[in-house]
């Protein structure tokens, strides 16, 4: 059995989770729900709460979701809001690596106007070399049809989750604040992808401050199945040239990071962190077996991790750490954020984080005979002052939207990085634009987007 420890940060969608069109072999399938439910009563955070007398003869996808101890607000506010499992589990170890098949380009959906059932895409952000970069596509462009229908609050879904070529029609939001669909056309069709994480930085001299921003989407150490570290590498050689310019404030843009390996953000935290390799970085709490088998086969060690010591560290150096956060930051995410306030002040730019502080382990079966794998929760995540006090989300010290016009990434114009750098420097490098604050605020309202749908970054897990 293969294991991999990881903090979820949203439930999967109904058609993940179902089971597809098949022909059922009841034998095979109660040889699935037992190699579940054997795994399930160890590892399960809630174990002691799983019944002891399971149906076997469900279809494993409806089996694993009885044994849950589900979420509920009244009767069970410390529920389950995160395990799930997967149909394919070489899928699911794939897109866990940041491997999946897509068009390159992640996007939100809003109604617009708000109370409308109008809807448009707006592109966040698009991978390099991609379908979606090669047909044109960038950070802020909009559209509002795909294959020739406009988008609408019962047709989204339906349109945009083919897996075969999409046509979308481009569009455009006025200074008034008004959508014109125009007639330009562009065609994607989707293929399989890795997604390198570390999206972007550059340096800001501004005054007496030397700020470092950097861009990152996933924490993912190296594509799949590579074994060579090569993304925390080249967030290394980034955090190297900051120490060489000097850097004293350092913005770190995560608004659209849902999670990954907890390696890579012990390497991102101990990059940042005015710590040192001796202080520790989180702690994991898990049920009461989990607890005691391997507190007597590696003592309390397996249960925390330290930084680790890097000769490209800028934590002595900087007066100023910012955090651009959203909606969609979670799980390593949070992690990285809680991680770090025991050792430094950090600022949180942006709107409320999603609340992920349970993390889960892969489970897959290493003789193959299982083709499924689980993903169910296993452990709670604390930092060095055994604080968890995020299932809720943080708040962030200064409250700024993106909103539906977006601005390249490194533009001083963009709301969240302009408020990071007024944080930084006391001096508005933009002026701010009513019309803007306005579609910020008031025009539109985000239904869902691409990135709480990615299995690839929706999590944060640990190799053992």
């Amino acid at each position: 059995m293969k294991i991999k420890l990881l903090l979820a940060i949203l439930s999967i969608s109904a058609a993940v989770l179902s089971c597809k069109e098949k022909n059922v072999d009841p034998a095979t399938d109660r040889e699935t729900n037992e190699w579940i439910y054997e795994n399930m009563k160890y590892w399960y955070y809630w174990n002691d709460n799983m019944t002891s007398s399971p149906d076997y003869s469900k279809d494993p996808a409806s089996f694993f979701e009885s044994l849950l101890y589900r979420y509920d607000a009244v009767a069970r506010p410390d529920g389950d809001r995160f395990s799930w499992i997967q149909e394919s589990a070489e899928e699911l170890e794939a897109s866990l690596a940041g491997q999946s098949k897509g068009s390159g380009m992640e996007y939100k959906l809003t109604y617009f106007p708000t109370g409308s059932q109008n809807v448009m895409g707006v592109v966040l952000y698009v991978l390099p070399d991609s379908p979606a970069a090669k047909a044109g596509f960038k950070r802020g462009d909009i559209f509002s049809s795909v294959s020739g229908q406009k988008l609408t609050g019962s047709n989204y879904s339906k349109l945009l989750n083919s897996q075969e070529k999409l046509t979308y029609t481009l569009a455009t939001i006025n200074a008034e604040g008004t959508l014109t669909e125009g007639t330009t056309t562009r065609d994607i069709t989707p293929i399989v992808l890795q997604e390198d994480p570390v999206f972007f930085d550059t340096l800001y001299n501004i005054g007496a401050n030397k700020i470092g921003y950097v861009v990152y989407h996933q924490f993912i150490p190296e594509p799949f199945q590579a074994n060579n570290k090569q993304y925390d590498k080249k967030l290394d050689d980034i955090f190297n040239s900051f120490k060489n310019a000097n850097v004293n404030a350092l913005i770190v843009d995560l608004r659209y990071n849902p999670g990954g390996y907890v390696s890579s953000a012990t390497n991102l935290a101990s990059l940042i962190a005015k710590a040192t390799s001796n202080d520790v970085f989180y702690y994991k709490e898990y049920n009461t077996e989990v607890t005691e088998t391997n507190m007597k086969k590696f003592g309390e060690a397996y249960f925390y991790d330290k930084f680790a010591s890097k000769s490209q560290n800028i934590g002595s150096q900087l007066n100023d750490v910012v955090f651009l956060v959203s909606s969609r930051s979670a799980s390593a995410s949070e992690l990285l954020i809680n991680g770090l306030k025991p050792y430094m002040n950090v600022t949180l730019v942006g709107g409320k984080t999603v609340g992920k502080n349970v993390g889960s382990v892969t489970l897959t079966d290493s003789k193959k005979k299982v083709k499924w794998g689980l993903q169910p929760i296993v452990s709670k995540s604390l930092n060095k002052d055994k604080k968890s006090d995020y299932n809720v989300g943080f708040t962030p010290d200064i409250a700024a939207s993106e909103g539906s016009i977006l601005y390249p990434y490194g533009n001083p114009k963009d709301p969240l990085l302009s408020e990071a750098l007024f944080k930084i420097t006391g001096t508005r490098i933009t002026r701010q634009l009513k019309n803007s604050r306005t579609l910020q605020e008031e025009d539109s309202q985000e239904i869902t987007s691409t990135i709480q749908r990615k299995a690839g970054g929706s999590n944060m897990f640990y190799d053992k």
